[in-house]
């Protein structure tokens, strides 16, 4: 087994928080629950979240339900949700929480992403 850091095998130092690739919140995996059950969505499908280039700060989060990884793709288990990343996307996605919020401001995924430096109004598009 290689001592060589990566998604997978993060350097720990005693007393200092990892800080997880991505993480779902509970209401968010009971969200992506539902909506597999709604649309008869395979339950081996995986939740695929990244971005790309677009939107009015620059860069567009999405989502999609896929069958499996592509080769590249960091897997990450979360409350039970099996999550694909590709590692272009990581490096904008690490440390983000996904939320789901169905408040008087709206219902939807909510990125809490630590490394945006901007955002949008929608919460829909960022920026670095």
């Amino acid at each position: 087994m290689s001592d060589t850091p990566n998604a997978n095998n993060p350097i720990t130092v005693p007393g200092m928080e990892v800080q997880k690739d991505i993480e779902l919140t509970e209401k968010a995996a009971e969200e992506i629950g539902k909506i597999k059950k709604e649309n008869n969505i395979p339950e081996e499908h995986a939740l695929r979240v990244g971005v790309k280039g677009g939107g009015c700060s620059g860069l567009s989060y999405m989502l999609a339900f896929e069958e499996g990884a592509r080769e590249g793709d960091i897997v990450i288990e979360e409350q039970g949700v099996k999550v694909l990343v590709d590692e272009r996307s990581l490096m904008y996605l690490r440390g983000t929480v996904l939320d789901y919020t169905d408040g008087l401001n709206g219902r939807g995924f909510v990125f809490n992403n630590p490394t945006a430096t901007k955002s949008c109004g929608c919460g829909s598009s960022f920026g670095v």
